[in-house]
């Protein structure tokens, strides 16, 4: 027989710095989840993500029991990594702040292709250059075709 679910709670938390503090405890404490066994559960599962923003699903069941899923980093996130930046421009359209090629994006691409809803890797190439010019950076080099 399956759970009825009570709520879905979705968050942005660093890998492996998971505690009851502000936005996990509040979040999780309105709806009856023990928050440290979430922390506990949800920092062994990151181990390998150290310091990195990742987005997470918790569903919460009618008994208290929950589930979450990890995705993989903000696409704006791994960009900035990518371009070693701080943040995006404030005008995008007139003032570029930084540069990333091809390869990059692809293997952003690549990396985020499970959470983006598109089907090719062209596509998600494109969503993710897109993202990149939205933030004033420049994508460079020859966009690689897969013909």
């Amino acid at each position: 027989m399956a759970k009825e679910i009570s709520a879905m709670i979705k968050l942005q938390v660093r890998g492996g710095a998971a505690n009851p503090s502000p936005p996990v405890g509040p979040a999780l404490g309105a709806k009856g989840v023990n928050i440290m066994e979430f922390c506990k559960q949800f920092n062994a599962r990151t181990q390998e993500k150290q310091g990195k923003l990742l987005p997470v699903v918790i569903t919460v069941y009618t008994d208290k029991s929950f589930d979450f899923i990890v995705k993989q980093p903000p696409v704006a996130v791994q960009l900035l990594e990518a371009a070693k930046l701080k943040s995006g421009s404030g005008v995008p359209n007139r003032e570029k702040v930084g540069k990333v090629t091809w390869a990059q994006v692809q293997v952003i691409a690549e990396d985020k292709m499970v959470d983006l809803n598109c089907f090719t890797i062209d596509s998600a190439m494109s969503m993710v250059a897109g993202t990149a010019r939205s933030m004033g950076l420049n994508v460079t080099g020859v966009k690689p075709s897969n013909n």
